[in-house]
């Protein structure tokens, strides 16, 4: 080594350290919407396919099911959805990180043939707070998501020592897709502050809100260090968003934390509506992540074309009826179903891929406008 070497070393590290260290702010309005003026309306649904019963059952390797999701994303780009919302989970990264990424290129690639680009959820709140690899539970008859995950599970969350594991799945993911256009954006956590009281309220961690606030923003940060591309969001779901003063704590993170604004709403256009002119001060896009609960006056009729009139991306809950157990309403942890509901709760198709009812599907694919591209191609 030549006595310039040290000098040379000292002057490349000062040239290229902004760019290796920098952690891109959060975009800013303007960047936000200059991004969303670039998409088309985004249409979709959340998604898993018919049968994982969650998402440890959809991505790993001995239930991985590339065929059937195929066959699926094809029946959404039938209604000209071009997005749909799909949940990841840390578990698999820990498990085999090299070959979750394989699947989630073939997933990927499968979204490409039927010009889908999904949002990718990072973690989530909601449901079972003990998730476990392996084999999962069957679906319990007539009882809603009956197997679905949370991530991180209990244990993780309360345990930081063990965080540097969540700190290299969300850093692994985000950053090994973090300039690839076949994703439209990340959704870091799902319902961070949900604490399931009506399903497994008992074993949710009594301190799960103090340790979630604590988290959520390591979370952001993690993602935003590997500048990202696609922007980041989560979810604000329930209470009084007319004010940013009148949001918790956990929600003023979302917000602040968010390139894009999403949200989700179960109740009627109406609702629907006032949420969206108040999440509109925020001067950013607006996304709805979850909608459409049938019994609770959330329909495709109802809400799709106030979310079109909005320009507000509109993400039903549920695609394909299956192990979720999604056509049963929420209030079956009461009491569970003995047969399948008159009205179903979620859900488009059933397995067969033959619609729950004619009329949404003629309705979304008219909203969509692929109805009008297949005459205007015909003729």
């Amino acid at each position: 080594m030549n006595r310039f070497t040290p000098f040379l070393c000292l002057f490349l590290l000062c040239a290229f350290a902004p760019a290796l260290f920098a952690q891109r702010p959060v975009w800013t309005p303007a960047e936000a919407n200059a991004w969303y003026a670039r998409q088309p309306w985004l249409a979709g649904s959340n998604y898993a396919p018919y049968n994982a019963i969650n998402q440890l059952e959809m991505w790993q390797a001995e239930t991985f099911d590339p065929s059937t999701i195929d066959k699926e994303l094809g029946w959404a780009r039938g209604l000209g959805f071009n997005t749909m919302r799909v949940f990841l989970h840390d578990k698999l990264w820990v498990q085999d990180p090299e070959g979750f990424l394989k699947r989630l290129e073939t997933f990927l690639t499968l979204c490409q043939k039927h010009d889908i680009r999904p949002m990718l959820v990072l973690f989530d709140s909601v449901w079972d707070p003990h998730p476990q690899p392996g084999r999962q539970r069957d679906p319990k008859p007539g009882l809603h998501n009956s197997g679905w995950v949370q991530g991180p599970g209990a244990a993780i969350l309360a345990d930081s020592s063990k965080y540097p594991l969540l700190e290299s799945y969300v850093k692994g993911v985000v950053g090994h897709y973090r300039d690839d256009t076949r994703i439209l954006a990340w959704d870091v956590w799902n319902e961070p502050d949900n604490t399931n009281e009506s399903s497994y309220g008992s074993r949710e961690l009594k301190n799960k809100l103090e340790l979630v606030r604590g988290l959520l923003p390591q979370v952001f940060a993690w993602a935003r260090s590997e500048n990202p591309a696609q922007p980041l969001t989560c979810g604000i779901w329930k209470g009084d968003w007319s004010s940013t003063e009148k949001l918790t704590p956990i929600e003023q993170i979302q917000v602040a934390e968010s390139d894009v604004i999403s949200f989700h709403s179960y109740d009627g256009p109406q609702e629907f509506e006032k949420r969206v002119k108040w999440l509109q001060a925020y001067n950013r896009p607006l996304l709805c992540t979850e909608y459409m609960a049938r019994g609770n006056n959330s329909t495709f009729k109802g809400i799709m074309p106030v979310a079109k009139k909005y320009n507000v991306a509109a993400y039903n809950w549920g695609f394909v009826a299956g192990k979720s157990n999604t056509i049963y309403p929420w209030d079956s942890w009461k009491k569970p179903y003995a047969s399948e509901p008159a009205v179903w709760f979620h859900d488009i198709f059933r397995p067969s891929g033959k619609p729950y009812r004619a009329d949404e599907v003629a309705l979304i694919r008219q909203l969509t406008g692929v109805g009008q591209k297949a005459k205007a191609g015909a003729k």
